[in-house]
C-alpha cells in the first residue's frame, strides 16, 4: 500500500512555502529532518523522498544539505513542465536530472511531469511520448501529471491565479482525461510502466472510484497522491484517509505529506512554516503507522 513517503511538495516554489517566514530554509530543513527521523523510527525501510523541487535548482539542495538533511533522505525528487512553464527545453530533461544527481548524491525521481492540452491535444501527445523517451533509463521513477484534468470550478494553487494569464489556465488541462472522464489523444500513448500523479480531493468518493477504475484499466501500478496535513485537522479526516488508502491498497502509493493547517502555522496559511515543527513529524509518523 504505502510504498514511499514524500515530504512536502515543491518547497522552493513560493506557492508552497513562505520564504518571508523562513528566508534561510532553516525551519523547512529541520521540519523535514524531524519527519524523516519519525518515519525511520516507525518503519526503518520505508523510502523517504524530499518533496519534488520546482524549479529544478541544485543550489536549493545544497542549502538544505548545509543543515545535515542529506543524512536523512533516500531520494530527491524534481518536477518539470518545459512545454508549459519552465525556462528550459524539453530535450534538456536528462541534463536536469543528472545535475541534481551530481549535487544531491541521491537517486532522483521525476515525481511530476506533464504537458497541458490547453492549446492542443497534439502538443500534449507529443510531450508525453518525447518525455517518456527522454527519461526512460535516466530517472528510476517517473510520475505523469495527471490522470484527470483539474475541475474547472476549482482554483489552482498558485500565488497570483488569474493574473498569470494563460500560464494559470494551463494548470487545468494536464489530464490524460477531461474532468468528465473523456479520453484525450495522449491517453493512447501512455506507457503504464510510468506512474501517475493524481490528487484526490477531500471526501471526493466519486473521484476516488474513477481514479481506481482508470488505473486498473491502464495497468498502472504506481500512484502518487497526497495526504494533507491541513485536512487532517478536519473532524473525521482520518476516516476519509482510511477510505482512500483502502481503495488504493492494490497500488504502490507514494504519499505526499504537505500543507500546514492554518491554525498551526506562523501565519494562517497552508504554505506557512509551523509554529511547532514536531507536529509535522508526528503527523508523518501517524500516516506511516496507519498505512505503512
Amino acid at each position: 500500500m504505502l510504498d514511499a513517503v514524500m515530504l512536502w511538495n515543491e518547497p522552493n516554489n513560493l506557492s508552497h512555502w513562505d520564504r518571508e517566514q523562513d528566508p534561510d530554509w532553516c525551519a523547512f530543513a529541520h521540519m523535514i529532518m524531524g519527519a524523516c527521523q519519525a518515519i525511520a523510527a516507525e518503519r526503518s525501510g520505508l523510502t523517504r523522498v524530499l518533496g519534488g523541487i520546482s524549479p529544478i535548482d541544485p543550489e536549493f539542495i545544497r542549502t538544505l544539505y548545509l543543515y545535515g538533511l542529506q543524512r536523512h533522505l533516500d531520494v530527491v525528487a524534481v518536477h518539470g513542465f518545459p512545454l508549459d512553464w519552465n525556462l528550459w527545453q524539453l530535450n534538456e530533461w536528462p541534463h536536469q536530472v543528472r545535475k541534481v544527481e551530481a549535487f544531491s548524491r541521491k537517486p532522483v525521481w521525476v515525481t511530476e511531469v506533464g504537458a497541458s492540452s490547453f492549446g492542443s491535444e497534439e502538443v500534449q501527445d507529443f510531450g508525453l511520448r518525447r518525455t517518456t523517451e527522454l527519461l526512460r533509463g535516466v530517472a528510476p521513477r517517473v510520475y505523469w501529471y495527471s490522470l484527470f484534468d483539474l475541475p474547472s470550478a476549482a482554483m489552482a494553487v498558485t500565488r497570483h491565479k488569474e493574473s498569470e494569464g494563460s500560464s494559470y489556465y494551463r494548470h487545468f488541462y494536464h489530464g490524460l482525461l477531461t474532468e468528465d472522464g473523456v479520453p484525450k489523444k495522449a491517453l493512447a500513448s501512455f506507457d503504464p510502466s510510468l506512474g501517475i500523479c493524481q490528487w484526490i480531493q477531500y471526501e471526493d468518493h466519486d473521484g476516488l472510484r474513477r481514479t481506481v477504475e482508470w488505473l486498473r484499466n491502464l495497468g498502472v501500478k504506481r500512484l502518487r497522491t497526497g495526504i494533507s496535513w491541513a485536512d487532517s485537522h478536519i473532524p473525521g479526516a482520518w476516516e476519509w484517509f482510511d477510505t482512500m488508502m483502502l481503495a488504493l491498497e492494490e497500488f504502490e502509493v507514494l504519499a505526499t505529506l504537505c500543507f500546514t493547517p492554518p491554525s498551526r502555522g506562523r501565519t494562517p496559511h497552508h504554505a506557512s512554516p509551523p509554529v511547532e515543527p514536531g507536529e509535522y513529524a508526528y503527523f508523518a509518523q501517524q500516516v506511516v503507522r496507519r498505512y505503512g
